[in-house]
């Protein structure tokens, strides 16, 4: 399946794409243009489109909460691994703004994700930089929900 996305990315079109090939679809390929192009690409490449104004797998509210592009397609795949919704968590901290229910991580996430877009060549090689950040924090969020707690540094 091919899927297509604005370039530039920063946090939700780099975890959507991790989500993606971790979860649903392995064999992904991804396109990224800009925003203005995100829907005539889409159709001419049968591609999904996401994280673009005026599709399905972008931002929404729940609840009056804002949700991102990463749980939009947690939601349509019915994906339901705790440490995903965990993960969840903290790319929603990191990418919509104000949350009411803001998640330390957070920071650590928008901060790195704003450096390795700064390094990186173009948004290819900004997944493939980043991606082993994404296996990393859903090592910690799967840890942490077998803990039923946050991890604590040992003393």
């Amino acid at each position: 399946m091919k899927w297509v996305t604005r370039e530039k990315a920063k946090v939700d079109r780099i975890a959507c794409p991790w989500l993606i090939t971790r979860f649903v679809d392995p064999k992904a390929e991804f396109l990224f243009v800009p925003k203005d192009k995100v829907n005539d690409v889409a159709k001419r490449e049968d591609a999904i489109p996401f994280d673009a104004p005026g599709v399905e797998l972008t931002h929404y509210k729940d609840g009056g909460e804002e949700r991102v592009s990463f749980d939009a397609i947690i939601r349509k795949y019915k994906l339901k691994d705790p440490a995903l919704l965990d993960l969840a968590e903290i790319v929603r901290t990191a990418d919509a703004g104000k949350v009411p229910r803001p998640r330390p991580e957070g920071a650590g996430l928008e901060a790195s994700a704003l450096g390795f877009r700064a390094i990186a060549r173009d948004d290819h090689e900004n997944i493939r930089l980043q991606f082993p950040l994404y296996d990393a924090l859903y090592a910690y969020s799967k840890a942490r929900v077998e803990q039923g707690t946050r991890l604590e540094h040992a003393a």
